[in-house]
């Protein structure tokens, strides 16, 4: 294999990892304070909805994805309202969002561009001068020059400054792991969760956005299980941001290897399955290895807390 091919295969695994990269770091913030976050499947799905809503209508992608981000923390909040201040059972509460995305979104696909399955094509962010830097030209240039790709990174390096390196970080880490002490050091619980799982659906509605810029349209259930990979990956990781990407990036190779042996001798059905027995494999060999935070998916309502 020359070096152009490798360097075209890993261009189009950093390409296929970045909406798992986003929705398990996104994940990270909501679990290590202390939510367990299902709905990362229907953040996904909404945000490339609205991503594709906002940049049909105004004929601009950047509109295009801060419509995202705002159905990511649109469908972030509602998680937060039922699990947060309403104290609802978490995991029902992330497959019932899951199941009103891809309601919400199939009738959105009717009433808006009347098709049951895709929207018409939209156009993807433009960063022409990019092609004229080292290298920009090429596959790989092309993903590493690309602005929501770097802001990917900057989230990705962000999101390890936040947890280990500021006390607000430090507060919403012992939310997840002793709820008790952050309320003992005048911390309001709620709002440190809030701020977990609103963080969970900006991100994941960057990821959304990406898959929609990536196939020019939004198509019916397009977040394809993505979400639950998101979780699979954020576990690998062991709730650490840098883990949650690196556990992505294996993702996105076997995605990567999907695509590639495509007409090999090799059933279909087979090779759709790939990233989904992976994901289950590398679960049963970590399963042991990772612990989560403490208070991970236990109600925390303290009298009197406001």
């Amino acid at each position: 294999m020359g070096l152009a091919a490798i360097f075209s295969l890993l261009a189009q695994t950093l390409r296929i990892s970045v909406p798992y990269g986003l929705a398990a770091v996104g994940g990270v913030f909501s679990e290590r304070s202390g939510v367990v976050n299902i709905a990362l499947e229907g953040i996904l799905l909404q945000g490339a909805f609205c991503a594709v809503v906002g940049t049909y209508f105004t004929g601009s992608p950047f509109v295009g994805i801060l419509c995202a981000m705002v159905g990511g923390l649109a469908t972030a909040a509602v998680h937060a309202l039922i699990t947060v201040t309403l104290r609802g059972d978490q995991i029902i509460s992330g497959l019932a969002i899951n199941i009103i995305a891809f309601g919400l979104t199939r009738a959105g696909l009717r009433t808006l561009f009347h098709s049951a399955s895709n929207s018409p094509r939209i156009p993807a962010p433009n960063f022409a001068q990019a092609r004229r830097w080292p290298g920009g030209d090429t596959p790989l240039g092309e993903i590493l020059y690309d602005p929501l790709f770097l802001l990917t990174v900057l989230l990705v390096l962000g999101a390890i400054w936040f947890f280990f390196r500021t006390g607000l970080g430090l507060a919403v880490r012992t939310a997840g792991e002793h709820p008790e002490a952050a309320h003992s050091a005048g911390f309001s619980v709620a709002r440190l969760r809030w701020l977990g799982v609103l963080a969970s659906g900006l991100l994941g509605g960057l990821g959304g956005a990406w898959l929609a810029f990536a196939q020019h349209s939004f198509t019916d259930q397009m977040s394809n299980g993505r979400g639950y990979i998101a979780l699979a990956a954020m576990i690998v990781g062991k709730w650490h941001p840098l883990g949650a990407a690196g556990a992505c990036l294996l993702f996105g190779a076997a995605e990567t290897a999907q695509i590639r042996l495509q007409g090999a001798a090799i059933p279909t059905q087979l090779l759709q399955s790939l990233p989904f027995v992976l994901t289950i494999v590398v679960l049963v060999l970590w399963v042991g290895r990772s612990i989560g935070p403490a208070a991970l998916g236990r109600p925390y309502d303290p009298e009197g807390e406001g």
